[in-house]
Formats: C-alpha cells, sequence, structure tokens
C-alpha cells in the first residue's frame, strides 16, 4: 500500500459541507441586515447548480450521485450568490451560476482541475456583462422606510415587479465602497462622506457585522483544519498595508484601513475564495505571496480601477499566477541539497 497512510476522516464532501456551515452565521445577519432575498438567491443558485452539474456530468459520462452530492458544486453556487446582490433577478443568478459551473470547472476537466475560481469567474462574468444590475444593491433595512417582505421580494427577483407606487429608487442605493469612490471622486473629503448615514463606526452599516460573521466562520475554518491562516493573514495583511501607506499620505482623500476590512467581500474573500485549495497556491511561502497578492490587488482595484470591490478580480489575476509561484517556492525535499552545493 503506497503513502499517505494516515487518513484523518474529512473527504471532499464533509468539508464542502463545514465550509457551507461556516457561512450560516453570516447568512443570518445578512437576512436581518438586509432581508430574506439573499435566502431566495441561495436558492435559485443551489438549484440551477445542482441540475448543471448533472447535465454536465450526463454529458461527459460520469457518475452523477457521487459528483452531486459532495457539496463541490453547492458550496460555489452559495459563494456567487454571496458575492452577488441578494436582490438580483432570476436570471442573473442562473446565468452566473451556469457559468461558473461550465465555463470554469467542466471545461477544464471538473473538480480539481480548474485553474480559476469558478464563483469569481461568474462572478466578473456578471459584472462585465451586466454591471447596471450588478451595482443594484438593497438599502439596509435600517435605513429605509421601504420594507419589502418575503413574498414582495420573492416576486420582484422572478417578475421584476414592485407594490404599487414603489419603484426601485425606494429599495435600493449603491454600497459603502461605491459611495465611497463616487464621493471622492466629486471632491469630497473622506471625512464628509462618512457622515452619510449609510456608515456605521468603522464600515458599512449592517456589512460590519456580516465581516464580522465570516472572521469568525474563518476562524472556525481554520481551528478545525480545513484551512490555514497563510492566506487570509497575507490577504488582510496586504490590503492593510496598501490602504495604512496612502491613510497615512492623505486622510482626506483615501479612508482608513480597517474600514476596507470590514466593508465589501473582504472576509468573504479572505477565508472562504482565496483559500480555496483547487484554485489557490499550495507552498507555505507560496500562499503568503498568493494572499499580498490579492490584497495589494484588491485596493488598487478599489481605489484607482473601474469597480468599487476589487476581490474577485484580483483573486482571479492571482490564480493565473499560481503555476508559477508553486514552481518557484516548492520547499526543499528532505534529505536533498540544492544544486550548487552538492556541486562544491
Amino acid at each position: 500500500m503506497s503513502s499517505p497512510h494516515i487518513f484523518e476522516g474529512h473527504g471532499v464532501g464533509q468539508t464542502m459541507f463545514r465550509v457551507m456551515a461556516a457561512l450560516v452565521p453570516g447568512i443570518i445577519v445578512y437576512v436581518i441586515a438586509f432581508g430574506p432575498s439573499i435566502l431566495v438567491s441561495l436558492a435559485i443558485a443551489s438549484i440551477t447548480a445542482v441540475a448543471v452539474e448533472a447535465l454536465m456530468l450526463k454529458i461527459r459520462d460520469y457518475p452523477v450521485k457521487p459528483f452531486v452530492f459532495d457539496g463541490s458544486v453547492l458550496l460555489t453556487a452559495w459563494l456567487l450568490a454571496l458575492s452577488i446582490p441578494p436582490m438580483s433577478p432570476w436570471w442573473l443568478i442562473v446565468t452566473g451560476t451556469v457559468i461558473a459551473v461550465v465555463f470554469a470547472k467542466h471545461l477544464y476537466g471538473g473538480l480539481g482541475n480548474n485553474l480559476f475560481n469558478p464563483a469569481m469567474v461568474g462572478f466578473a462574468a456578471l459584472m462585465i456583462s451586466f454591471p447596471a444590475y450588478m451595482t443594484h444593491w438593497p438599502a439596509p433595512m435600517a435605513l429605509t422606510s421601504a420594507h419589502l417582505g418575503f413574498a414582495d421580494q420573492l416576486s420582484y427577483m422572478l417578475t421584476g415587479s414592485l407594490p404599487a407606487g414603489m419603484d426601485v429608487d425606494a429599495i435600493n442605493m449603491a454600497t459603502p465602497l461605491d459611495t465611497l469612490k463616487t464621493q471622492l471622486h466629486l471632491h469630497h473629503t473622506v471625512s464628509e462622506v462618512l457622515r452619510m448615514p449609510i456608515y456605521d463606526v468603522i464600515g458599512g452599516k449592517g456589512t460590519v457585522w456580516i465581516a464580522v460573521m465570516y472572521l469568525l466562520g474563518g476562524i472556525y475554518l481554520w481551528r478545525a483544519r480545513i484551512i490555514t491562516l497563510h492566506i487570509p493573514l497575507a490577504f488582510l495583511g496586504g490590503l492593510f498595508l496598501m490602504a495604512a501607506f496612502f491613510y497615512l499620505k492623505d486622510a482626506d482623500h483615501y479612508v482608513a484601513p480597517w474600514f476596507h476590512l470590514v466593508t465589501g467581500g473582504t472576509m468573504l474573500g479572505a477565508f472562504f475564495i482565496a483559500t480555496d485549495p483547487v484554485t489557490a497556491a499550495s507552498t507555505p511561502k507560496g500562499k503568503i505571496i498568493f494572499g499580498l497578492g490579492i490584497g495589494a490587488l484588491t485596493y488598487v482595484v478599489r481605489v484607482l480601477g473601474g469597480y468599487p470591490d476589487g476581490v474577485a478580480f484580483s483573486v482571479l489575476i492571482m490564480n493565473a499566477f499560481v503555476p508559477l509561484i508553486d514552481a518557484y517556492t516548492q520547499p526543499r525535499v528532505f534529505g536533498h541539497v540544492k544544486q550548487e552545493e552538492a556541486s562544491r
């Protein structure tokens, strides 16, 4: 029998469902802050992902049951649904999920063979193709008097219709990152922007607690030995250092570094997306380089790019460098010496 001889008992299915369980606290706070529409998004994405996965497995002449029920495609669906506006029309969610499963996963050979993170491929395709829909985020329930019940949100997502006398502007608003970028372009200072009601003490109203829940979920994954902290800490560190440098240089035009940590997709990206074992770097040193690159690129996109949040694009860019990073960061094999040392 060949190595390894020790098996901890954590198969693909168990690992995937534990990762999904770690997302649940963040989803609960998401519902409290923005309403139950995120549950509809998760359901539509999950049903679509399972159906498309089964179809692709049939086409490729693979057994359906073991792959559909290993949880990998459901996790992809959840990460995509949590990355796009929760009240997106049903066809937008379906389109993103199909792209993620078909083009980013199966066309590369299926689970374990894809170069790019499938959920982020789906997100990027939607952001580039349908930017107007991808910027229609619901306002926090604490900031709007136009509350929609579950039935109203479901009707809006499936048919695009709202209750009589209500328009989209009554329930949607720009995200904290998008608002900040827009207002800075209008020559307002950071301190002036942060006085707007959409902001809390250190970040967006409602989104801070979602970020905290994702952080706690990430700590659970680390304690359960599902992930290591190389990538998350490098990601958060790279983002923090970039933001701190510019903040110390000009606090009127660059927001404080902690704002970036609790806003947008930072915590979700750091602990649940960037740590994907298939598309992330695999060596300890490589993971640090990979995470630092994502953090730095995220800041560059947020501040200098055309998109308010840069996590998805930063992950995809660094995914492309993973083979190179792994090739140059392989640890020395035990008992071997470097070629130049051996030639002395």
